[in-house]
Formats: structure tokens, sequence, C-alpha cells
């Protein structure tokens, strides 16, 4: 291609891939132009394991203690983790970015699905760091074929959004069909360079589309990094995939593991979750049902128009028939998608387009959270969401949290240019998401996320502060994932207590302990918030996906000893990661793999300024009910509460009073949860991991005791 400005040129001999590892990662310094390998040392395998693990290993070292997201000392660090890659076993082929967050301040894990991170490993790098700023935009070119990594200028014609970049970039370096399938790209569109709240797009060449299709590292804003970085696209062509690609100790272990869960997949999930015919959104009705889904800005936990974007409708809507797994070997194939969409807004209005998804995320954050009950208008927010680069999962937190400032009378039409912000208005959401890719009007100001939106209506609008800091659904900075929480304690400190932000893949506890009852004391959630926050940081090392754990299971797991572990499948990934390996380890030495992790995650936040116990605070609106409106609208719920929790007799109450003492309850609970999970995780009170601990870890790393003992 006579057009390529190469700026700079490395070459290396690609590595055979042994038991899960390349044995080095790939440096890149857009700043400087410069290309290096690094090689992955015998303590980053035996400490961090892999992926989210060496994510933050390599960006520790990258970063300064006063480095803040758009410093170009930032880095964007991707890696998949020793079983990343796997074909014999559904949902092996995850990838997690990491990066210091513009929403948050401090490091951010996001997983996400396609095809890159497995591709950039059979490439030859267990990970990838890119640091510095270019001065114009760049794209960074990984051929596992050749031997080769480029740092090219990107020409004036290149796209920016999603869904015209791949094509793009494909014509550009993938010419031929085999090509197409071997090569993945990593992009955000114009969105992300205006707003905080900026997400990555992860490619995968779907066969029998013959297009492209995306998977979101969503969390955190790492695409408004990227953008900020001028890097346009990270592409990675791979030498090929194949059943022992990983150069697996034991590959028949692999396969008899595999079969077995394929077997479990193909016998149960029609009957339990249809996760092969609808994807995540089964659990919309479910959520409704139980009172646990997000409506009006999580005032609510159902609504009578929920049939109207529950799993049957999806299911219709979304194309059938097609094998559609994220990556090769799945059978559990919930990433769905509906084709042929035609857009009725925006700079692509009349196209017919390929739409992932939705997810049960972004129904219910774009849909129900927003008031918003019209497929299309989902669909359509789904699209310009993922093609402008926009996270949805923030984007429909924090829309609900302008819609009710809308009707609450904060925000009027003055305020918001001439946009109808009511609950429901899917053309005022739609139009804010289209200003955000132009970086203009009111779409400035929401794309900064709600803490700055809170800050912004307190100063410039006069808002109360009190109501908005209770109605803003965002802990450290980063928005809500779609539970409602009032009735969990254990899952308000799974959002509240967790490293990066209230993100669901940390803990999911509502079943248990709101619904089953099975966590009546402190110490009981206490447990459950280390078990399962340490039992999925693990598929996060290692290059997993949670969906084949818990979402399809065979009914025997009831008859098991701790049938919410679901130790069934807790031993087939012990199997896999001995099988890729060759490493002989029990369910403890798991629990301790993400131990070590996450203690050094927690330290990186206290190194960057955060991570303490004030830093664990949650929204009121989380824990009990804001406004007249919400108690009343529960009101023999919550009467009989206070009834059973207090001996009060709400009868002779305001409703004024009522609401008082609850929230003074529920507070006081909630610090106490904090007491109990701090204890059980072996830190202060203050939230910091004790020496103790660190030692008992074999984490007293040099420079992580020197962070630690500033806090004691």
């Amino acid at each position: 291609m006579s057009d390529r400005n190469i700026l700079t040129e490395f070459t290396y001999e690609r590595p055979t891939v042994e038991r899960g590892y390349a044995g080095q990662t790939l440096y890149v310094d857009v700043s400087a132009n410069r290309v290096a390998a690094k090689p992955v040392t015998a303590m980053m395998k035996e400490k961090f394991i892999g992926g989210r693990g060496f994510d933050l290993w390599l960006l520790w070292n990258g970063v300064r203690d006063t480095t803040r997201w758009n410093d170009p000392e930032n880095e964007i660090v991707i890696s998949t983790g020793p079983c990343g890659g796997t074909t014999q076993y559904p949902g092996s082929g995850k990838s997690i970015a990491v990066t210091i967050s513009p929403l948050t301040g401090i490091p951010i894990d996001s997983n996400v699905g396609g095809h890159f991170g497995p591709y950039l490993k059979f490439a030859g790098w267990d990970a990838i760091e890119v640091q510095g700023k270019a001065e114009k935009d760049v794209i960074i070119y990984i051929d596992g074929q050749a031997g080769r990594v480029t740092i090219e200028e990107a020409p004036a014609d290149a796209p920016t959004d999603t869904h015209l970049l791949g094509p793009w970039l494909m014509a550009r370096y993938a010419q031929s069909e085999e090509d197409r399938e071997l090569t993945s790209i990593v992009s955000a569109g114009t969105g992300a360079g205006h707003a905080l709240m900026g997400c990555l797009n992860f490619s995968l060449y779907d066969r029998r589309r013959r297009a492209l299709r995306y998977k979101q590292a969503g969390r955190g804003g790492i695409g408004t990094v990227l953008r900020d970085k001028k890097v346009r696209a990270i592409v990675v062509r791979s030498p090929g995939v194949s059943g022992d690609a990983n150069g697996p100790a034991d590959l028949g272990r692999l396969q008899a593991t595999g079969a077995e869960m394929h077997r479990e997949v193909r016998t149960f999930d029609d009957k339990q979750n249809r996760m092969r015919r609808r994807g995540t959104p089964y659990l919309v009705q479910i959520m409704d049902d139980y009172d646990l889904l997000p409506v009006h800005n999580f005032k609510f936990g159902s609504h009578p128009d929920t049939p109207k974007i529950n799993g049957d409708v999806w299911e219709a809507r979304m194309t059938q028939g097609l094998p559609d797994g994220c990556w090769y070997g799945c059978t559990v194939s919930c990433a769905h998608a509906v084709d042929g969409f035609e857009l009725k807004t925006g700079p692509y209005k009349g196209e017919k387009v390929i739409v992932d998804g939705p997810e049960y995320e972004t129904v219910a954050g774009v849909g129900s959270n927003c008031g918003i009950f019209d497929p299309d208008a989902i669909l359509e927010i789904n699209f310009y969401c993922d093609t402008y680069g926009i996270d949805t999962i923030s984007f429909g937190t924090a829309m609900a949290f302008a819609m009710e400032c809308y009707e609450a009378g904060i925000l009027d039409k003055d305020k918001t240019g001439g946009i109808d912000l009511s609950f429901g208005s899917a053309a005022g959401a739609l139009e804010v998401l289209h200003q955000m890719s132009r970086g203009e009007g009111f779409g400035l100001i929401f794309g900064q996320g709600i803490r700055r939106m809170q800050d912004y209506f307190i100063e410039h609008f006069g808002a109360d502060a009190g109501f908005v800091r209770d109605i803003g659904m965002q802990a450290k900075g980063l928005e809500y994932s779609e539970y409602l929480t009032k009735e969990s304690l254990a899952q308000q400190g799974g959002y509240g207590l967790t490293n990066k932000g209230p993100q669901h893949d940390e803990a999911w506890l509502i079943f248990m302990d709101m619904v089953n009852n099975e966590l009546p004391t402190f110490e009981d959630k206490a447990e459950a918030l280390h078990y399962f926050p340490m039992w999925r940081t693990w598929f996060g090392l290692c290059g997993f996906c949670k969906l084949p754990w818990n979402d399809v299971v065979d009914p025997k797991n009831k008859l098991t000893p701790e049938p919410q572990k679901i130790m069934h499948h807790v031993e087939n990934y012990r199997q896999i990661f001995m099988g890729v390996t060759g490493l002989e380890i029990t369910y403890d030495d798991m629990i301790t793999m993400s131990e070590r992790v996450y203690n050094f995650q927690r330290v990186f936040n206290i190194r960057l300024g955060h991570g303490l116990r004030a830093d664990d605070a949650v929204p009121y609106r989380s824990v009990g009910p804001v406004t007249v409106e919400e108690y009343e609208s529960r009101a023999a719920r919550y009467d009989s509460q206070l009834r059973e929790w207090l001996g009060l007799d709400p009868t002779t109450m305001t409703v004024e009073e009522k609401m008082a003492a609850h929230r003074k309850y529920r507070e006081e609970r909630y610090e106490k949860l904090i007491d109990a999970v701090y204890k059980r995780r072996g830190w202060t009170e203050n939230g910091v991991p004790t020496l103790e601990k660190l030692r008992a870890l074999g984490m007293d790393l040099p420079e992580v005791v020197a962070v630690v003992e500033k806090h004691l």
C-alpha cells in the first residue's frame, strides 16, 4: 500500500506459545514511536498469572504516583491470560483491558470478548501496553504472520466511527477471506474523543455474515484514553487458531473437560435461560418479577411495560440459526445480533446495519432505567453507543440521572439546549448521544459522567447538593450497572466495596441475599463478599467468561454442599487451568491467586490517592428510598420493615419521619457491613491491606509495602 506512512518498524521472531504463555509482552510508545519486547518473568506468572494481573503489574511500572488519565505516561494494557484462546471450553476467549480511568482516577479493568486477545497471544505477545501520545492519529499494526510491528500515520480518509473504520482497516490489512478471519481490531469512535465514558470495541470476523462484529470493553473510559493518545486503532493479524495453539500441557484433559461442559449446554440451556437463543436479555423479565429491574433512575424495580423489552422480544428480533459465540468453540453462544436494522436518526440515518446485542445491561440501562420501552429505540441507542465508542452502561445510568434531574426541575430546555429529557424520551436521549459524538451542546456536559454532572448542576444550576448526591448512581466516579440493590445489603457491598467501582462482575449476590435469605448475618455477607469477588477475579486472570460458570448448570449441582459456588464447574476450570499450564492447583490456590492481584489493585488505588474507606461510600438511592414517591410506591414493605427492624409504629409517623428512620438504620447497617468485610479481607478499618495479609499472600513487594506503610 503506497499510502502507508510507517513511522517505526519493529521485527521479531514469533515465539511458540507454551503452556499458555508466549513469554513476552509488547511495549508501544506512540510519543517516541518506539516498540520493544519485554520478558514475562517467573515472578509475573507466579504472582500475577496473566490477564488483569499482567495488566495491573505493567501499568504499575509504567506510571507515577501522580499520573492522571490524560498524562502521556498513562497506559492502556490488554492481556488475555494463560487459558485465553482455548477452543475446547466455552467462554475461553476473554481479554482484560486496564488503564487509569478518566471517570475514577484509579485503575479500571474491563473484560471483553472478541478475537483480539487470543490473536495477540498467538502473534507472540502475552500483553500489549500502549503509552505516550501521538502527534497525529496513528494505527498500531501487529503482524503475527510476518513477525512485524509498525506504528503508522492514519491517512486523512480513515474513518473514526467503528462500524466504518473496521471495514476500512480490513480492506487495508486483510484482503483475503482467510486474513479477515485472522485479523482483529481494537478501536473507539468519535464519541470517545469528547466524553469520559468512551469504550473500546474489540472485533471478531463473523464468517457466516462475512462481516465484522464487535464486543465492548465498556467500563471506565478506556476508549477515551485511546482517543486521547491519538491511536485510531490497534490491529493484529494472527498466524492461525488451532486446538493446541495455546501449547497446552495436557490436551486430553482439555478435551475431556470441555466435552462434558458442551453436553451440559446442549442439554440444559433451552430448559434454563435460553442463552443460545436470546443471550443475556433473558434476565430482563426475571429482574422485573423480583422487583430488581432498574426503572426511572433506580427508583423502582419493575414496570408494566417490561414485557415490551423482555427476553421474548429480543429472541424474536435477534437473527437465529447462527453460531453466535465471540470465540471459537463457545457453545453458550450468547453474542447475538440484529441484522438489517435501519437507522432512523443521526449521521447514518437510512443505513441498514448489524446491531450487536443488546445485552441485558443495555436493555435495562438505556431502556427501563430511562423509561424507554421501545425496542427500536434501544437498538438505535445501542448501535450509536457502539460505533461512537460510548459505554452503554454509563450512558444509560447517566441518562436516567439527567432525566430525573429534568423532571425535578434542576434541568429544563433552556439548560439542555431545547432537548426534552423527560423519562421515556428516546428522541432526547439520542440527541444527547449525537451531540456527544460531535463534542457540542449539553452532550459535552453529559459526557463527563454523573460525578462531574453533579458538581456542575450544583455550581451552575443551583441544584440541591444532597439531592443530586443521593440520586446520582455512581460510586468512585463510575456509573452503576443495572441492578436494584435497596433490599440487598450484600449487593450494596458488592457494588460499593469493589476496587474499580460499581460493576456486577465482582459480586452478584442479590438472589443469595434477598431472594433466598442465605446470608442472614454480617459475617455471612462478609464471607460472600470475600469469596465471590476473589473467584470472579480469577476469570479475568486466566481469560475466561463467567457465563459458563453459572448461567447453564446441571441440576445435580443442587445436591452439592455449596451449590451457590457451582463447585462442579469450579472443578472444570481447575482442570482447564492445569491442562493448559501443567501446574497442579487446589481450590484454595485459585482463591489465593486472585487475592494477590485483588489486594495489589487495592494498594494501586491507594498509591494514586484513593482506595480508602471514604472511597467505598455509595449513593443513598442504592441503599433506600430517597423520595416520597419511592417510599409510597412500596409503602407496605417499608412500613413492615419499620415494625420488624426497629419496633416502630408507622401509623404514628409522617412519611418524612419514616424515611428518616429508614435512612439512619440502613446507613448504619452499610457501615457495619464495611467493618465485617474489611476484617474478612484482612484490611484495616480504613480499608488498607495489612502487612500481615500481604506477607501471607507473598505480595509484600518493596514497592507495595512502601505504599501501605504510609497508611498504617
